[in-house]
């Protein structure tokens, strides 16, 4: 009988241990969880951001990447001699540039991103980046992404182009200018 009690208390304080670790564990990646977002808060911001230069050598590419805390979107236009101004903001809903036509864009929040650089050769009028209006970036995957959620191209008119950037929601963002690109930063949070 003696021997059953001990069996039975080994039991007990070994399923103890278990909870009481289960529970350190639990704590230890509450305390990990709330260092990742303090060291990914920003003081972005999800207001109209804005710079008026313009270059006139074309939209080469655009590309995205993920990071740690936020989604990237590049613009790059290569062989620019400045820099590239831009216009960046929410809106309600996402218009073709020129025409005013509705193009659809999923997610729960639209930026809509101006670009100073034509996607169009200016002297030739040939195109240089292959976007079409109401469809999907071209060369653009962003499957998986966490804030990301669906790209369209507008258009490229009088030397801007428009692009619509769908997000899980209205977020705190930034742009970066950086050599021949520009570059739209979306965080993960807020």
């Amino acid at each position: 009988m003696r021997r059953l009690g001990t069996g039975t208390a080994a039991l007990v304080l070994a399923g103890a241990t278990l909870i009481g670790t289960a529970g350190a564990a639990g704590a230890a990646t509450g305390q990990a969880d709330k260092a990742a977002a303090a060291a990914c808060s920003t003081g972005w911001g999800s207001g109209v951001k804005s710079d008026a230069d313009s270059v006139t050598e074309p939209l080469k590419n655009i590309r995205t990447g993920q990071h740690t805390c936020y989604d990237r979107m590049v613009f790059d236009i290569t062989g620019a001699t400045g820099t590239a101004g831009f216009h960046v903001s929410y809106v309600d809903a996402f218009h073709q540039d020129g025409t005013g036509d509705l193009i659809p864009v999923s997610g729960g929040a639209i930026l809509q991103i101006f670009v100073n650089a034509p996607s169009y050769h200016p002297s030739t009028g040939a195109v240089v980046y292959p976007g079409l209006p109401g469809r999907t970036l071209p060369g653009v995957n962003i499957n998986g992404y966490r804030t990301f959620k669906d790209t369209k191209y507008g258009a490229s008119l009088e030397g801007q182009t428009q692009v619509g950037l769908g997000l899980r929601a209205k977020l705190p963002f930034r742009v970066l200018k950086s050599g021949d690109q520009v570059i739209v930063d979306v965080a993960h949070t807020w």
